[in-house]
């Protein structure tokens, strides 16, 4: 599943904000210094899809807030209902 996320850098933990139709606003608890906000960020979304760490990459925007990132490691309909979850 291809997501799109915006990041907010900075926050006191890390945390799904919202979902704006098919863009999540998340929460790292990482400075955007040294890919360390990427890092926390692919940790982050690999906890809550809950899919091995490895399993999540930065197609896009890996230098900017705005990012496309690819989850796999379970079925497209098992994300879709984790994504539906959010509020």
């Amino acid at each position: 599943m291809i997501v799109k996320v915006r990041v907010i850098p900075n926050a006191t933990d890390n945390e799904v904000v919202s979902r704006i139709g098919s863009v999540l606003r998340v929460k790292v608890a990482a400075p955007a210094v040294d890919e360390k906000a990427n890092a926390a960020l692919k940790d982050y979304l690999a906890e809550f899809f809950e899919v091995p760490g490895k399993r999540v990459s930065i197609l896009r925007g890996a230098n900017g807030r705005e990012k496309t990132v690819e989850i796999v490691g379970k079925t497209e309909e098992q994300l879709k209902r984790v994504m539906d979850s959010i509020p």
